[in-house]
């Protein structure tokens, strides 16, 4: 391949920007027609455009049953936990070293434009287009407060007293904090861009971390073969260095098939709810209250505000339609200048910013939007039910000025006003549950593997922060702080992440497939009824990190197994070839079924009504007792399928014993979605697989 890509260049100088070394790849400017010519050479795989991303706990971690005080190893501090993000913000309390030794001696990165401690060992960035924007740092420094809030979430030392503006009080830390962090800044003001991501992965690899945390996705649905799609090929090399990734599901949600990430050797997390709520409360100038959410640090400067409709205010040249949603710069500043405005649905706060001025917002969810996420903004602002902004729309209507009424005397009756309170903190009886934002599977790359993997706490998550980057998101914001509460997929996977890192402090040598059967055999299931989407929303449900260092038994696989489903699935030896930098190849010995791979989680897609006569093939490694036997139980499934697991006893007598056996799946069904799980016992242990039988 060197000997062709050379000849090109030749004929195209200049146009070399990167060369990858963990896997055989490079980034050039190409022109489109030198696009196609490299699309037409026969050593080369897939020509991939350099497409833009986007960046994707004081009670998370008791909420997950994994206190402070769980048993750690030694091995903890000598693990490394990489993190492609935006950087890291490097005198946060965090990240400070004070009780760290000198960093592992396998440990082979460096840092750039950075001092480093020997808690943070690593920190590197990458911009390989030099298209940097005015606010953004040349160096790892994290300047948007992501990159931090993920890093701490995962490995963050335990600070006390942590909270924001005195919300969410109480100890940060993360689920690993004796663990090291290595950055990998590849987003920046200007977005994430693929040939970042890829040379984060790169450099990860080479430095020789032990996890990868990934809270980065494409900003739109794609579904790509996997040697097309950047995750997927840096999560294979990772993997082929004995290196889990562990990546955001993404926040394209609540629809199905809003996932990206579908490649089975990484860990696909979806984002879940804590029982804390941060609330706020709505006044009216009748008297009448309304509780709502939002993350509200302002206290109201006077005992009330004049209430005005957004569709009632819009600037010059804008309409009704568009300043209802109380989008920036399309209020007219006049009309809505220090009054609360009554907004139509939800408009995320960089596109808010200050409201032309406004002394509040009030957004009215839509009749079928639960209100879950609390935002900040800039401004004093609330989030509120359909029904409840039916009433606030009814009282700003009967008081406004526009619809005079006179009493017998001629007085104007009293005009709509309104006071939003500083937010409280409350509890959600119902968590968890999946978030609204949280993509779904199914897999549209292949129906047959389910996708997400886990769900992990997503929603208000309380985290570092960078203090230059304004809370709210908007520019001009001057509240700082070290630490902030936010919400996305992004902070549903660091927490997978540490709890991967915690596992592999117990079992430094297993592989990424075996890590990731631990974290997911052991998840806690969750409630159907809370999501239509079942497993498609939560996978084999929400995180459970103290059991999963001690699963009973894996279900393992490594580079050969995902050679052979590749193989299986079409993709030729001379993809292979390229893209594993080996000899692997396709042969009619090694094209194995999807069926076969090894993955702790079943899915099985068939039309309506159509007759299935299925055998998924499982191997099991024993990991708990020497001597022990498992026997298989199936829970509920519906009467029009026969479903048998042969044998259901695998009694095992050494410890890394293997067995296998199968599932089959008979019959068909008439709804959209069954499920329910495969469950091995041997009275000590249990390791439970969810199983989906679904309609695409």
């Amino acid at each position: 391949m060197e000997t062709r890509v050379k000849l090109f260049l030749k004929l195209a100088p200049d146009t070399l920007v990167h060369s990858y070394k963990s896997f055989n790849g490079f980034v050039a400017r190409l022109t489109k027609e030198e696009s196609e010519r490299m699309k037409g050479m026969d050593v080369v795989v897939s020509v991939i455009p350099n497409r833009i991303h986007s960046v994707q706990t004081t009670r998370s971690w008791d909420f997950l049953g994994f206190p402070e005080n769980v048993p750690r190893t030694e091995v903890e501090s000598n693990t490394i936990v990489g993190v492609i993000d935006s950087g890291i913000w490097p005198t946060s309390s965090s990240f400070t070293d004070g009780d760290f030794g000198p960093p592992p001696q396998k440990w082979k990165g460096t840092c750039y434009n950075f001092t480093c401690n020997n808690k943070i060992i690593g920190a590197k960035y990458f911009r390989l287009d030099g298209d940097f924007a005015e606010e953004d740092r040349i160096s790892p420094t994290d300047t948007t407060g992501h990159g931090s809030h993920c890093a701490s979430t995962a490995a963050g030392n335990p600070v006390r007293n942590a909270y924001l503006f005195g919300l969410g009080l109480g100890t940060a830390r993360g689920g690993v904090p004796l663990a090291r962090i290595a950055v990998y800044k590849v987003c920046w003001t200007n977005y994430c861009k693929s040939a970042d991501i890829l040379a984060g992965f790169d450099a990860a690899i080479t430095d020789g971390v032990d996890i990868i945390s990934l809270s980065v996705g494409p900003t739109k649905v794609m579904h790509m073969e996997y040697f097309e799609d950047i995750y997927a090929i840096g999560a294979f090399h990772a993997m082929k260095r004995g290196i889990l990734t562990s990546q955001a599901a993404g926040n394209l949600g609540p629809f199905p098939y809003t996932m990206s990430n579908l490649a089975p050797w990484f860990i696909s997390v979806a984002a879940s709810t804590i029982d804390r709520k941060f609330l706020t409360k709505l006044q009216l100038g009748n008297g009448l209250i309304f509780q709502g959410i939002s993350v509200n640090t302002f206290s109201p400067t006077q005992k009330s505000y004049p209430l005005i409709y957004a569709g009632d205010a819009p600037a010059a040249g804008s309409k009704s339609s568009t300043s209802s949603k109380s989008l920036e710069n399309y209020l007219d500043g006049a009309l809505v200048k220090g009054k609360i405005v009554l907004c139509d649905g939800y408009t995320p706060s960089q596109y808010v910013g200050f409201a032309s001025g406004a002394a509040g917002l009030i957004f009215i969810f839509p009749s079928t939007a639960p209100l879950v996420v609390a935002d900040i903004y800039a401004l004093p602002a609330i989030s509120i039910t359909a029904s409840d902004g039916d009433t606030v729309f009814s009282y700003l209507r009967s008081t406004s000025r526009d619809y005079l009424i006179y009493m017998s005397c001629h007085r104007l009756l009293s005009n709509p006003a309104a006071t939003i309170f500083t937010s409280y903190e409350g509890k959600d009886s119902w968590a968890p549950y999946i978030a609204p934002f949280s993509s779904r599977g199914p897999n549209k790359v292949t129906p047959n593997i389910l996708k997400p993997d886990i769900a992990a706490p997503g929603v208000d998550i309380l985290a570092a922060w960078s203090p230059i980057s304004p809370i709210s998101g908007v520019k001009g914001d001057r509240r700082v702080s070290y630490f902030n509460v936010i919400s996305g997929t992004s902070m549903a996977c660091p927490h997978v992440t540490a709890a991967a890192a915690y596992v592999k402090s117990f079992h430094p040598n297993w592989s990424p497939a075996a890590i990731k059967s631990a974290l997911m055999t052991t998840a806690t299931p969750m409630n159907p009824v809370l999501d239509v989407h079942a497993e498609f929303a939560y996978g084999a449900g929400q995180l459970n990190p103290l059991k999963a260092a001690n699963p009973g038994l894996v279900y393992d696989a490594g580079e050969y197994d995902y050679i052979s489903f590749l193989c299986g699935q079409g993709y030729s030896s001379l993809a292979l070839e390229i893209i594993t930098g080996d000899n692997s190849n396709c042969t009619s010995a090694n094209k194995g079924s999807v069926f076969n791979l090894n993955l702790p989680s079943f899915a099985l897609s068939t039309p309506r009504s159509s007759y299935n006569n299925v055998t998924f093939g499982r191997t099991v490694t024993n990991v708990g007792s020497a001597t022990s036997t498992y026997k298989a139980t199936i829970t509920a499934y519906p009467s029009s399928l026969n479903v048998q697991v042969l044998p259901n006893v695998l009694a095992f007598s050494s410890f890394g014993q293997m067995l296998s056996f199968t599932l089959k799946i008979e019959g068909s069904i008439n709804a959209d979605l069954v499920s329910f799980s495969l469950i091995w016992d041997d009275g000590t242990f249990k390791a439970r697989s969810p199983v989906v039988v679904y309609v695409p």
